[in-house]
């Protein structure tokens, strides 16, 4: 029992040591205010979205809302989301939901030479989701929200594409 408790006892503090000094440096570039515009299947459309740390610093806290005008057809499409980005267990997670009812748990993953994050949806029965955001020159990101059909979780394709600037 003893030999038990000291060998628990070490490994959560080798767990200690290994979360990084800042869990939240892949996604600090991201806190601010920002506009943009882009396209994809609902059609052309222009939001905003801003990211606040809260909670002492312990979440990142995106709110986003878009507008669509009705185009092709379709009617005009307003969309708002909110998304918590959070460290568990020595990664960042986030949780999404938006005014349509979706619900999505990501795992987030920094992309090689700070280039940016992906925010990639847990394993599932359903679609898998992948949001990125890539930095650009010029004070720029470029978005990209991307759904991989079930059955197949690396086919991910563009749902909606933009570039967005800080106000």
């Amino acid at each position: 029992m003893r030999a038990l408790l000291l060998s628990l006892a070490f490994s959560l503090c080798a767990q200690a040591q290994s979360l990084p000094a800042d869990p939240f440096a892949p996604v600090r570039f991201l806190a601010g205010d920002w506009v943009g515009e882009g396209s994809g299947d609902p059609g052309k459309g222009s939001g905003a979205f801003s990211f606040r740390f809260e909670l002492d610093g312990k979440a990142l806290v995106r709110r986003s809302s878009a507008s669509y005008p009705a185009q092709g057809g379709r009617p005009a499409l307003r969309h708002e989301d909110l998304m918590t980005i959070f460290a568990e267990g020595g990664k960042l997670k986030a949780l999404y939901l938006d005014n349509e009812g979706h619900v999505i748990r990501y795992d987030a993953t920094p992309l090689p030479q700070g280039e940016g994050v992906a925010f990639r949806s847990e394993p599932g029965p359903g679609p898998g989701f992948r949001l990125t955001y890539r930095v650009r020159t010029g004070g720029t990101v470029a978005v990209e929200f991307a759904i991989a059909p079930p059955g197949k979780p690396e086919a991910f394709a563009p749902y909606v594409e933009g570039t967005s600037r800080r106000k």
